[in-house]
């Protein structure tokens, strides 16, 4: 197995482990992602992929192993550490504050890039006024591109599922991330819905010049949108390859 020229790779994830007391949830597990693809990572239920999630996004450590994001180590930041240097994700289990807004939960995420003091922010003066102008208006452009701008102000516990799945891109995204992590995206979703669902992934990581990586069951859905696959097993990878259906050899 080659691996990518260094300069390409924008993610190496190196011997990565994760034990659980006896449980092996990731077991010694290394692979590159390259700048701009789309990465598939798939296996059964119990394979380790949310697991390998949870690590590279901090919420968990490794037991052993690095991971190194645009060659810096970040294998034990906090995860807003982690956001913060252009990694964001989405959950499998939807993670939205329900009591707030679909703007507020933008806004939330928005914050890590406002930049005035405590004071200005109190007396609301510049450049705390401005900034806080400018997030607004990034947030409502965020909503429009995953079509909620109309719903800006209804809480987001009344969203259905798909409103929310919609929701919570837009609120990874306001991170201004540089690696976007979905975690199933497609799950609950009508073989239409999740083909306008790859057509979106795709606009979004040419739109934002993003990397992303996603964890999804439904085959077809990844064979056509992934540039490589990773299969996990019992936290191991057992293969990885090139998607030969999107005109690349197969490694």
């Amino acid at each position: 197995m080659s691996r990518e020229s260094d300069s390409n790779i924008i993610l190496d994830i190196k011997s990565i482990t994760r034990r659980f007391g006896g449980l092996v949830a990731v077991n010694n597990v290394s692979l590159t992602v390259n700048k701009y693809e789309i990465f598939g990572l798939i296996g059964p239920n119990g394979a380790g992929k949310t697991t390998l999630f949870n690590l590279m996004t901090g919420l968990i450590p490794p037991t052993s192993g690095q991971l190194i994001y645009q060659d810096q180590e970040i294998s034990h930041l906090r995860p807003h550490e982690i956001a913060a240097l252009g990694i964001a994700r989405t959950f499998q289990n939807i993670r939205l504050f329900g009591e707030l807004s679909a703007l507020e939960n933008v806004l939330i995420a928005r914050h890590l890039h406002i930049h005035s003091n405590i004071f200005t922010g109190i007396l609301g003066i510049p450049p705390a006024l401005e900034q806080e102008r400018q997030s607004q208006q990034k947030a409502l452009e965020l909503l429009e591109l995953v079509g909620l701008e109309k719903r800006a102000e209804e809480k987001a516990k009344n969203f259905p599922y798909g409103d929310q799945r919609r929701l919570e891109i837009a609120r990874a995204l306001a991170l201004e991330p540089q690696i976007l992590l979905l975690d199933e995206p497609a799950a609950g979703m009508n073989s239409g819905e999740k083909q306008l669902l790859s057509e979106f992934i795709r606009r979004l990581r040419d739109r934002f010049h993003l990397t992303i990586i996603l964890i999804e069951h439904h085959v077809p859905l990844v064979m056509g949108l992934c540039d490589r696959i990773a299969v996990l097993d019992f936290g191991q990878l057992i293969r990885l390859v090139r998607n030969i259906n999107l005109g690349k050899e197969k490694w």
